[in-house]
């Protein structure tokens, strides 16, 4: 399997696309990526999202902004309201047609740094997500121009947002030709990253030798294999100690930070009679002091006993 290019179908009367997707069973996971910017409203569904080689649980007013060819995908575990059906509200719209269209007015100078800063990914908070719901769910019923205007000033809402979150560490670069090689080996990782893996493994997925691969993956990720692995695993590990949120069922009977220092080849782990390595790589990765590092270390806990989670690590 490989994150699959998704195609927008071109509609005469609107110059960006919508979907109204309203799913009973589960939001599954389909890893795919595709040239426009995307925003995504999620109502009425838990889970968890993964947009490049970030991973974090999402809840009920999930509101993601993703850029262009950025592999992403949604989760679901369940439904907030069982009588009713996972919700996801998306637009898409080109860069091209969003530079033209904001470049021209000052006033839209906030516009453009947004969608700058979306090349990795940006989170909103959930309160902004059900604030703007109702904004969302009117563009549907709208006609051509008014659902313009009504994405504009969405987007400036969202511009003007404070604490809005970064997510990938890693920024796609463009690709000539067929990515078929890569998409694999990125798809593989996210099926995949809770248990071991081995860089011979992976270079046999993408039919290149292990040195091919690594020139590869660093060229259009910027990033070491062992690199975007370890966010996969921390950025689940720590996700729960952040967001207050249940994590993967794979880690609810053991430490989580003690299964995402558990690292095989391709990824180095922290010594693991060196306690102080994981905070330092989880600090790394999660763009937090070593300090809060530490701390959610010692808020993960398999069985009460923190010594005996140091001493698996």
């Amino acid at each position: 399997m490989r994150s699959y290019l998704e195609h927008r179908v071109p509609s005469p009367d609107s110059s960006w696309h919508r979907l109204n997707r309203r799913l009973d069973e589960t939001i599954p996971f389909e890893w795919h990526h595709h040239p426009e910017f995307e925003l995504t409203l999620t109502l009425n569904s838990r889970g968890q999202r993964f947009v490049g080689n970030h991973v974090a649980a999402y809840d009920h007013g999930d509101l993601v902004l993703i850029g262009p060819n950025l592999p992403h995908t949604w989760a679901s575990r369940e439904k907030l309201d069982a009588t009713q059906p996972h919700i996801a509200l998306v637009f898409w719209f080109s860069r091209e047609w969003i530079e033209g269209l904001a470049g021209g007015s000052v006033e839209f100078a906030p516009i453009r740094r947004l969608i700058d800063e979306a090349a990795t990914g940006l989170a909103f908070g959930s309160a902004l997500g059900g604030a703007l719901a109702v904004d969302f769910e009117t563009i549907f019923t709208q006609a051509p121009a008014e659902r313009l205007i009504g994405l504009l000033q969405i987007l400036v809402r969202l511009a003007g947002a404070e604490g809005r979150q970064p997510l990938s560490s890693v920024v796609p670069q463009e690709m000539e030709g067929d990515r078929s090689r890569l998409d694999r080996v990125l798809m593989h990782l996210h099926l995949h990253y809770h248990g071991p893996l081995l860089m011979a493994q992976l270079a046999d997925i993408a039919a290149l030798s292990e040195s091919g691969l690594h020139r590869l993956f660093r060229k259009h990720t910027q990033s070491t294999v062992s690199d975007y692995l370890a966010g996969l695993r921390i950025g689940e590990a720590c996700g729960p100690a952040i967001g207050n949120a249940p994590t993967h069922p794979a880690y609810r009977s053991r430490c989580r930070l003690w299964l995402a220092c558990q690292f095989q080849p391709p990824v180095p782990a922290p010594s693991r009679h060196d306690p102080a390595g994981l905070p330092r790589l989880v600090s790394t990765v999660t763009e937090r002091s070593p300090h809060l590092a530490s701390h959610l270390i010692a808020s993960e806990r398999c069985s009460g006993d923190l010594a005996r989670c140091h001493r698996c690590c």
